[in-house]
Formats: C-alpha cells, structure tokens, sequence
C-alpha cells in the first residue's frame, strides 16, 4: 500500500505523526470533489476507500463524512487462503525496479527487508481490498446495489448486501411447485432498512431466472406507505402507488406495473370488490414492520390472493417471543443487523436515557429544590413572576399543573443542551387536548419555538383515551391550522419540511404521528409524556438515532417512568424482557444517563494524559507545540470530544449538580472552555 507514492510501511517506520488518518483520507477525497477542486475526476467512480494497516472506510461519489462506512463479513476458510497467498505472492524484479523507479535507494531496500521477512498475515487493509475490490465483488455493487436517492449516489452497507444476496439466494432456490422461500429481515430502525427493500425489488427484478416479476410493498400505515413510495422513486424506480382496494387489483393485473406500494386494508377492501387469485410463483410480497399483531389476519387475506407468492417481511425493531411465530409464516429469519451492531459500526447513534418523573412528582421539599435549579440564572423579580406562573388555582386541574412543569423542566433542557445549534426534538404527548395545553405552555414561556402534528380529530388513534372531536378546544385548533394551511396533507407536510430544514419549529409536539418511521436527522432529543408499550417504546426512541453532524448520542428524557424511576440503575431490559422480548435481541439498545456519567473521571483523565510529557502545566506555548503532530492532535480532539459531551449530560442532571460541589463544576466547565 503507497500513500502519496510512498510505501505505507516505509512511512511507519520513518515518520509516524505524517500517517494520514482513516477521517482525513475521507475529507481530503470530499474536499477534492468540491466544485473548486477536480470533480470531474470522479464522475465514473462507483467505490471510495480510505483505508490504513488497521482499519478501511468506503463510500461513493458525495458520500458524506458521517455515512463512510466499515465493511464485515464471514470470511471462509478458503477465502483466508486466498487472501493469504495473494498478499505474500512475490513480486517479479521488473515490477519492483518499477515502482521504486522515483525512489531513494533506502526505501527500496527497507520494503525488500520487509518482504524478505516472512508471510504476514492478512489486515483490515487487505481484508477491505479484497472484500470490495476484486473485480467479482467490484462490479457485482456496480451493476445490482448502486442506486441514487433523490439523485444522491448511495452504495450498500455490509447488512443490506448481505441480507439481499442471502434473499435472493433462497427464493430462486425452487423446490419443485412449491412457492418461493421467503422469511423475515431484521434491519434495527435507522439503518437503511427503505433502502434494503429498494435494493432487493431491484435484485429481484435483475435476476435472469425470474421472468416477468412482480413486487408488492404492503405496510400499515399511509405515512409509511407515503414513504416507501417516495424512497423508489427518488431512486429512480417505477413504481405506482394504490389509491383504492380496486386500484390495487388493477394495478395487479396490469402487465406493465412491477411495483406497487399498498397499505394492508386495500387487500380486504380490494377483496370485497373483486375475485383476483393468481397463482404465480413470480409474485413477490414486501411486508414492512411484519411483526405487527394484524398481519395474523392479513396474512390470510393476501394468501387468498397469492397462494403461491413469496413473502418477505421486515421490521425494524426485535420481534416479540409470541411474534416469532410471524417468522414462521414468512418462511423464518433470513438476516439481523441488530441496534448493538448498528452503534458499533457507528450506523446510529448510541441512545442515552434519562429519567425525570420523580423530580416533577415529589414532595413539597423536592419540588423546592427543582424550582431553585432551574431558576438559578434568574433574578429575583424574575423568580418571583414564574412563581405566578406556576401558582395553583381551585379551578386548575393538577394534571395541567404538572404539564406546565414539565414545559419549563423541557424548555431549560433544551436551552441548556440544544438552543441555537442545528439540533432538535420531539415531545410525544397522550393526547390531542395535551398537545394544545403544551403548545400554549411552550407559548406562555417562550424561549423555544414549537409546532403540534396531528391527525384530524374525527379520526380517533390507538392510544386516545378519549374521543377528542368534539372537545372545544381541540376544534379550535384545527379549524385554526386548517384557515392556516388549507387541509390535512398541506399542514403536516409544511410542518415536517421547517422542522427538518429550517431553524423553527425547534421542537415538534406529537400524539402517535411521527413516533415510527419519521427520518429527520437532526432529531436528536425525545421527551415522553405518554404510555408506550413493546415495538412502541423502540419505534419511538430510535426516532433520535440518525447520523446528524454534532450529534454523538440521541437522548431520551422521559417524564412517565417508562423504563425506571429517577435516580435508579435503569431496568431497561428487565422491562423489555417482561414486555416479550429476548434479551439477545435488545442488548445495547439505550444506556442510562447514570452510567455514562460515570465514566466522567475517565474521560477526564484520559484528556490530560495527552500532555503527560509536558512538563510545565502553565506553559501554554508548550502545549501548543506537544499538539502540532496529527496523531496528538487528533487523539486529543477524540478524548476532548468525549469529555466535553459526557459533562454536558452531567450538568443537565440533577444529582450531578446536587452532589457535585460548584467549584468543582466550576472547573470542570473552565477546563472544557
């Protein structure tokens, strides 16, 4: 391997702090895209590799930084074997006198020392090389996975190759006239599991063996079926969507469609209208977030239509252990890429939790005690003017009260972690009635803009209590946002586009609507005020697991104890256990607050071993020079990072603050400065 034309180990061994990094390698080929540099260059490249000895990154033409991945696999044995005989064949005299032709006499012989040394065993480097670029694997992606997402060139990540290549493995595997294998995939929410299905209704449609294929997408939802149908289309597929039961069997039986997306209840509707059966073996059912409790009998109803189709489900959260008989029904597990996986390949965020409903629901002495922190910065008249605010009333429902102390709890949080950067948040409410009184709470205090996304009222949800459409004050709402926007479609749409691309709203106020299968990167705090239960709870808290710059975790803040009291070692998987799921499958889904602040004193540590050799602490110039190296530098800015996140969790939490004297937190903030 040659960096700039010079042998990778002849670097090592002569001028360590010059190695380039995995992360610069990645900027410098980004900054040379750039329209002022040579993008031209770069028009017919389908893979980029940053790679050193330990560790290799790839991407594609405009892949951003943050979405450069790692690539994994099972390598055979046969495979090391090959791998192991190609990077230890030797080279041929002309081939060496050519590659040291510009060379000085000591780097030849030092690489001729090296090779004349033994076999070495195969890196990250090789293993990368081998994996992505011998010519099978390299025109394989070229060919069948490369698509363009809203005209952005996208290459797989490891899990959607595989789990595509797996797929199409086993459904064109034909045991006589039975239907196609199919089965679940598992891809934990946020990690590409739109663009999988994408990739695999192209694979499908590509492979030879195959003719004439049909490929029907089915989710639950509008907003999900909304979706999938924009995701194919911005990759350039054609695609329709079913506007009715009776569409969709039209559109079936059109020779011409080969993709179409449904929601589930289009197939009963479209069987109360008409008889279609076929019994093609080249029917193919793409079933989102499968696990769900209905497909029981949906199920049935698209077995009715396609006896012999192949089914394919995928979901994005684990499956209940009562659920996996759904596996069954599709044929079983054909791939997981679970949410620890999906961290440790940094395809998400790590999510961090924290709980904050005993702090609000104390007694007097504790509510006391909150009351000062959060007013610790205000003066006295100040103080006096919110504790007006706060004032209870006889005709004032406790259960208000407790919202109005919530929005403020919400509003320093957020001011203190998240004012005036490109971050934002969800507040997930109960109900219609508590959204409006939250926006009038977040309006009354201000600081923080604020927008509620609801359904219409006279559709009821799942989790309503009870029926909104005639509450007085629920109706004035919507009939204000529908003068405002003009209809339904309008409101959410211009709501989610701000949220997503402009600096207001800040923070968007939700009941059901936008807690599974709403991708906004920059979503990065979710405070709960609501009851969620199983695939809710991992619906809505991987809401906040995108990849956004500066953004190192997502956060959930929860004020209902949904997953433990405030104070106590989280119980996280003990809950969800209990809730149905096994253990495997939920292993390091969300870290406790508690335990990350923990490793506070580490981090600190860690950032001032950087400078162990300096040896006058007060000599800024000396530390300065101790950081002109890469290598120091970069290692510096990591544990700073690290640091500088974990104490601002650390001084948003109340026990940190309380036990923690102010001069020590005093210093602690300084020293970040």
């Amino acid at each position: 391997m040659f960096v700039n034309g010079i042998p990778l180990a002849v670097i090592e061994a002569k001028r360590p702090d010059k190695l380039k990094s995995i992360k610069e390698g990645i900027s410098q080929q980004l900054r040379n895209q750039g329209v002022d540099e040579i993008p031209h260059l770069f028009i017919y490249s389908q893979l980029m590799l940053s790679i050193n000895q330990n560790t290799a990154k790839y991407g594609t033409i405009g892949t951003e930084e943050k979405f450069w991945s790692i690539w994994k696999e099972d390598y055979s044995k046969a495979d090391i074997t090959k791998l192991t005989s190609s990077i230890n064949k030797p080279l041929s005299n002309q081939v060496i006198d050519s590659l040291f032709t510009d060379r000085k006499d000591w780097q030849k012989e030092k690489m001729q020392e090296i090779w004349q040394s033994g076999d070495r065993v195969p890196s990250e480097q090789d293993k990368a090389i081998f994996s992505l670029l011998r010519p099978a694997r390299l025109l394989e992606p070229t060919h069948n996975f490369i698509v363009f997402d809203n005209k952005i060139k996208k290459v797989p990540r490891y899990q959607q190759y595989f789990a595509v290549k797996k797929t199409v493995k086993g459904l064109t595997d034909i045991k006589g006239d039975l239907p196609r294998d199919g089965g679940v995939i598992w891809h934990t929410t946020g990690s590409g599991k739109s663009i999988t299905m994408v990739l695999l209704a192209k694979a499908i449609s590509l492979e030879p063996s195959i003719i004439d294929p049909k490929v029907i997408l089915v989710t639950d939802r509008v907003d999900l079926d909304d979706q999938i149908y924009k995701t194919f289309k911005n990759c350039g597929k054609d695609v329709e969507k079913a506007s009715s039961g009776e569409n969709l069997f039209r559109l079936i039986e059109e020779k011409k469609v080969t993709i179409i997306t449904t929601i589930i209840d289009k197939f009963e509707a479209g069987l109360r209208k008409n008889k279609l059966k076929s019994e093609s073996r080249n029917i193919f059912v793409l079933v989102d977030e499968s696990h769900r409790s209905q497909y029981g009998v949906a199920h049935t109803s698209m077995k009715r239509v396609f006896p012999n189709a192949c089914y394919i489900g995928f979901t994005g959260t684990p499956l209940l252990k009562k659920e996996k008989s759904t596996a069954k029904k599709f044929g079983g597990f054909i791939h997981s890429y679970t949410m620890n996986q999906a961290i440790s390949d940094g395809a998400v965020t790590p999510l961090i939790y924290e709980g904050r409903m005993s702090e609000l629901r104390g007694d007097k002495e504790q509510l006391d005690k909150w009351f000062e922190r959060i007013t610790k910065d205000l003066i006295a008249d100040q103080k006096i003017d919110l504790k007006k605010k706060f004032r209870r009333e006889e005709e004032l429902a406790k259960s208000e009260e407790r919202l109005k102390e919530i929005t403020y709890d919400i509003i320093q949080h957020y001011t203190d972690n998240f004012k005036d950067t490109e971050l934002k948040g969800q507040v997930a409410v109960s109900s219609r009635l508590d959204a409006i009184r939250y926006k009038k709470y977040f309006d009354m205090f201000g600081n923080i803009s604020t927008e509620i996304i609801m359904s219409p009222p006279d559709s009821r949800e799942d989790h309503s209590e009870v029926d909104e459409a005639e509450i007085p004050e629920v109706q004035r709402y919507w009939k204000s946002a529908m003068n405002k926007y003009g209809n339904p479609k309008i409101y959410q749409d211009t709501i989610i586009d701000r949220f997503k691309k402009s600096d207001e709203p800040e923070l968007l106020i939700v009941i059901d609507k936008l807690l599974t299968g709403f991708d906004a990167p920059r979503n990065t705090v979710l405070y709960i005020d609501k009851r969620l239960r199983e695939h809710n709870i991992l619906q809505a808290i991987a809401r906040v697991n995108r990849l956004f710059d500066g953004k190192e975790y997502g956060l959930i803040i929860d004020y209902r104890g949904i997953f433990g009291q405030l104070n106590e070692a989280i119980e996280l998987y003990k809950l969800l256990e209990e809730e149905g799921f096994d253990k495997d499958d939920i292993n390091g889904t969300v870290v406790n607050v508690l335990e990350e602040i923990k490793k506070l004193p580490q981090y600190h540590t860690d950032l001032w071993e950087v400078f162990n050799s300096v040896s006058n602490k007060k000599d800024k110039e000396a530390f300065q020079l101790h950081l002109e190296p890469e290598n120091i530098r970069q290692r510096f800015y990591d544990n700073l990072r690290n640091y500088a996140n974990t104490l601002r969790l650390a001084l948003s939490k109340t026990p940190f603050q309380e036990e923690t004297s102010e001069a020590i937190i005093r210093l602690s903030t300084e020293q970040q400065k």
